[in-house]
């Protein structure tokens, strides 16, 4: 093949014209929002306790459907993940200077939400194989002021979920999901978000399903479930009889999801099972015939576990393909395809870790804790970033079938002219 053919050389690319973005709003969700409108009751939350503390008639229906979908006792409705992680963390009463577990290659807020309560993260290295927490190495990092895991369950592959579940509670601590990204995921069965004591979904617009913004927090436990609600809804506000007597760190937020957001989330909980098997098929497809080229280590899913693809992730082994991962992403960028390299630089690199100071000058909470945070903490992670993750966003696009063959012989045709690209790195 010649240089020329690649696009990167001056050829034409692959895929010609750009991909549609992902959108998955209709008409169910145009008519829902219309009912709310008609009816004037875009937000039915009062920031004190009385029969409209819990939301309006939308929100508590959202709410009740969503338990009912993932098969758990409680479902509280805020206005983002972010939001939920925050509210998780008070809920099981996080406080200056406890520890929280979490894994250094996920959004910063899953470390941000312990710091908003004084606690500290602990980064804990993950799986090279499903990006996931390492259970043995956080076996290794409890000590007596480990308060929570924080587990994410990233590009929709569960954690190894039941395992964490079983280390907490021989603990006596919480472990919390950050399932973002992975809605009907699971492990034996069981839904990814509803392992833990505590999990927390996203809604946000490009996630499978979406209500612009917006996220769920799920617990089978009614006292979580309890001081959810509460943090959502401005807590210092509400009686001690719904405290049930414990106003420790209860000081709340306005987490609320309107009326406008819920309609839609009803309207998307009704295709969620649709919507997410679409996002499977195009992941399996890209493994199946990605994972046949040199170098290229497909997405891998655990026995037992129902990986949903937020994002395709591929690890490259460049001794095989001859040519370092970012080489072939350029290289796959300029001929159309949408991919990114690394994911997130792992999260203790971030200068309010480096520098050990978030909040106020004094280096408060960091000054509760000897943690260090120095390059080479997660291997692993820094490997992933630095070496070998590719990504294709299929959460992102609306590929038919014609553009994802596109995607592919994008890919076969910047692997079958990788001795060419070598010159790239003279450039």
């Amino acid at each position: 093949m010649k240089k020329a053919e690649l696009a990167i050389f001056g050829g034409a690319p692959e895929i010609k014209s750009p991909l549609k973005p992902y959108c998955v709003i209709g008409e169910e969700e145009r008519l829902a929002v219309d009912a709310v409108m008609r009816g004037g009751i875009l937000s039915g939350y009062v920031g004190a306790w009385c029969d409209a503390f819990d939301g309006g008639p939308k929100v508590r229906e959202f709410e009740s459907r969503w338990a009912e979908t993932f098969r758990c006792a409680y479902a509280v409705a805020v206005n983002s993940n972010t939001s939920g992680l925050v509210a998780a963390m008070g809920a099981i009463g996080l406080c200056p200077g406890d520890e929280v577990i979490v894994p250094p290659n996920t959004m910063s807020a899953t470390a941000m939400a312990p710091i908003v309560y004084g606690g500290v993260p602990v980064f804990v290295d993950v799986e090279d194989e499903t990006f996931c927490l390492d259970v043995e190495k956080v076996s290794a990092a409890i000590t007596s002021r480990t308060k929570a895991i924080l587990a994410v369950n990233l590009f929709g592959h569960p954690a190894r979920l039941t395992e964490l579940r079983r280390i907490a509670d021989e603990n006596g601590i919480y472990l919390v999901e950050d399932n973002a990204q992975g809605p009907l995921a699971s492990e034996d069965a069981r839904y990814a978000g509803t392992i833990g004591h505590i999990g927390v979904f996203s809604l946000n617009y490009h996630k499978h399903i979406h209500t612009g913004e917006g996220g769920v927090c799920t617990t089978d436990n009614e006292r979580l479930s309890r001081r959810l609600r509460m943090i959502r809804n401005h807590a210092e506000n509400v009686t001690n009889e719904l405290a049930g007597g414990e106003l420790t760190n209860l000081i709340g937020f306005n987490f609320r999801l309107t009326e406008i957001q819920a309609a839609i989330g009803l309207a998307q909980l009704q295709k969620v099972n649709r919507l997410v098997s679409a996002r499977k098929e195009i992941a399996e497809e890209l493994s199946r015939r990605l994972g046949v080229l040199p170098g290229v280590i497909a997405p891998k899913v655990r026995p037992g576990c129902n990986h949903v693809y937020y994002v395709w992730s591929a690890r490259i082994d460049a001794e095989k393909t001859g040519v370092p991962r970012n080489i072939l992403a350029r290289a796959l960028a300029a001929e159309g395809v949408p991919v990114s390299v690394g994911y997130v630089e792992p999260l203790y690199m971030l200068p309010v870790f480096q520098n050990k100071i978030a909040i106020g000058s004094s280096g408060w909470p960091f000054t509760l804790s000897n943690r260090s945070y120095h390059k080479g903490l997660c291997p692993i992670s820094e490997r992933l970033y630095e070496e070998e993750l590719l990504e294709v966003h299929v959460c992102s696009y609306s590929l038919d079938r014609r553009e994802l063959d596109s995607v592919i012989a994008a890919f076969e045709k910047v692997f079958e002219a990788r001795d060419s690209l070598m010159q790239l790195l003279q450039v």
